[in-house]
C-alpha cells in the first residue's frame, strides 16, 4: 500500500493495479530516443505504454521461438 496517509482513491487505484497485474518499471534512456518515440506514437495515434507492451511481447515471442 502507499506510504503515509493516502487518500481513498489512491488506495483503490493501487488495489486495482495489483489485482489486474500491473507493475511499474523504470528505464533510463536518452532524451532524443524518448522524444522520438513519443512523437511517433502520437503520429500513429497509439499510447506509448500500449506500443511498448506490443514490442515487448513480440520480442519475447521471437526469443522464445529461436530458443526452441
Amino acid at each position: 500500500m502507499p506510504i503515509g496517509n493516502p487518500k481513498a482513491q489512491t488506495i483503490a487505484t493501487k488495489k486495482y493495479e495489483k489485482k489486474a497485474g500491473f507493475m511499474s518499471k523504470s528505464y533510463k534512456l536518452r532524451k532524443e530516443v524518448v522524444e522520438q518515440f513519443a512523437e511517433a506514437c502520437e503520429k500513429a495515434g497509439v499510447s506509448q505504454s500500449g506500443q511498448l507492451s506490443k514490442m515487448m511481447k513480440q520480442f519475447a515471442e521471437e526469443v522464445e521461438e529461436t530458443s526452441r
